[in-house]
Formats: structure tokens, sequence, C-alpha cells
């Protein structure tokens, strides 16, 4: 199970509760892109997109590589696995309830289909 207190965590959420961010992410599942490419969406100037891209390179997310004047940028993977990972945990108590739900809808259908109708003139 994945360390809850864990540091890289934090800045894993970190990164992902902006939603440039979320943005920029999708677009390297894609494939590569230049810092030009990822900021092109936004009406935002390439300091604030590198600001950005600074905060996913902490959270270990992406990798940057220069090549001559061009930055790359690409996904890393093994964080959002962390965090899925994290999250999958409390996935159990989302299903218990939901099942629960799903039980409390079905007696009350049966209920009502059971029971005579009511409100109508006898």
């Amino acid at each position: 199970m994945v360390e809850l207190l864990a540091p890289e965590l934090d800045t894993v959420f970190h990164a992902l509760g902006d939603a440039t961010r979320r943005h920029m992410l999708r677009e390297l599942a894609r494939g590569e892109r230049t810092v030009g490419e990822l900021a092109k969406p936004f009406a935002i100037s390439l300091a604030a997109t590198s600001k950005h891209i600074k905060v996913l390179e902490g959270a270990g997310l992406i990798r940057r590589e220069v090549r001559g004047r061009t930055h790359l940028c690409r996904l890393e993977p093994k964080p959002l696995a962390s965090a899925h990972d994290w999250l999958k945990f409390y996935e159990q108590f989302w299903t218990t309830r939901f099942d629960r739900l799903d039980q409390l809808l079905r007696e009350e259908a049966a209920r009502r289909s059971t029971s005579p109708d009511q409100g109508e003139d006898r």
C-alpha cells in the first residue's frame, strides 16, 4: 500500500489541483510537447507556463529535455500511479455506499410495485 503520509503525494496532488496543469498532463499523455505547444491553448505567458511546468516537474509528473533552444516535455506516469493507489484505498468505502444505495432503491421499487396504488379513488 502507498504510504499515506508520503510527501511525494502532497506534491502530486498539489500539481493536480490546478486545471491548467491537468490540461497540460492530458496533452502530454498524447505525446511529448514543447513549452510553446503546452502554452498555446491558454491565455498565459510563456513565463506562467514555465511556472506550471516547474510544478509538474517538482511532482515528478513530467520530464523536460532541452534540445538546443527547444524545451520538450513528456509525461512521467509513475507518480500518477501512486496517487491512483492512494485513491483506490478509499474506493471500497464508496463502493459499499453505492451498493447499499442500490439495495435501498430496489427495495423501495419492490414495495411500490407490490403495494396498492395510493392516491386513486376507491
